[in-house]
């Protein structure tokens, strides 16, 4: 790669939290400090950088000698922790603005913690946090809805290398996230968006 050459960054995935949630097994592709770090979906996926969309229903500065704010944010099948201080500037002055509830949508990078008890948590370092209306929020439950269905779909296959690593590492039924699909339909059906409710039709015949 020349010097004037700018990497071009990972690709942000579409998770339910529900599946993000049970993702805590990381890895990296080479030997290399510098390496990416990758979060493992259950259903067979790495990923470097995560997009969501929910409710922002909770914020709190939560740091001790410097500002750091958590926020909670809900989607149809779960809770989002995001946590912005110091180095991600934009999404701690948005997470300082606004004023709960409000519709949001995330792109971030996953990391994961061990707690006091030993268990592993997901969280995500917010790249950005922007705020959105509620025909936004329900295209990307559509969207994430149909990638997990592509996903499940393809777990099985030879070459799906993801896939076997998430078998070693989860033991979890890639399967039973098919009732976070169901779940984020089911919460959108009570919605009036016209286009919302074909890209539902869409998605359920497809899967």
């Amino acid at each position: 790669m020349s010097s004037t050459e700018v990497p071009s960054r990972e690709v942000a995935r579409r998770v339910f939290a529900t599946e993000f949630n049970d993702a805590t097994f990381t890895f990296k592709e080479s030997d290399d400090e510098r390496a990416p770090v990758y979060q493992l979906l259950p259903t067979g996926q790495k990923a470097n950088r995560v997009f969501f969309s929910g409710t922002l229903t909770e914020k709190e500065d939560v740091g001790e000698d410097n500002e750091y704010w958590r926020g909670r944010i809900v989607d149809p099948t779960g809770t989002f922790f995001v946590y912005a201080g110091q180095y991600q500037p934009e999404a701690a002055r948005m997470l300082r603005e606004l004023e709960p509830p409000a519709y949001v949508s995330v792109a971030g990078k996953p990391r994961t913690f061990e707690t006091d008890d030993g268990s592993k948590t997901a969280s995500v370092r917010p790249e950005s946090i922007a705020v959105v209306d509620d025909s936004t929020r329900n295209r990307w439950v559509v969207e994430t809805a149909e990638r997990t269905l592509d996903r499940i779909e393809r777990f099985d296959e030879e070459s799906n290398e993801y896939a076997r690593t998430a078998e070693e590492n989860y033991e979890i039924e890639p399967r039973r996230y098919t009732e976070a699909v169901v779940s984020a339909i089911e919460s959108l059906e009570e919605t009036t968006d016209t286009a919302g409710s074909d890209a539902i039709g869409t998605t359920w015949n497809k899967g």
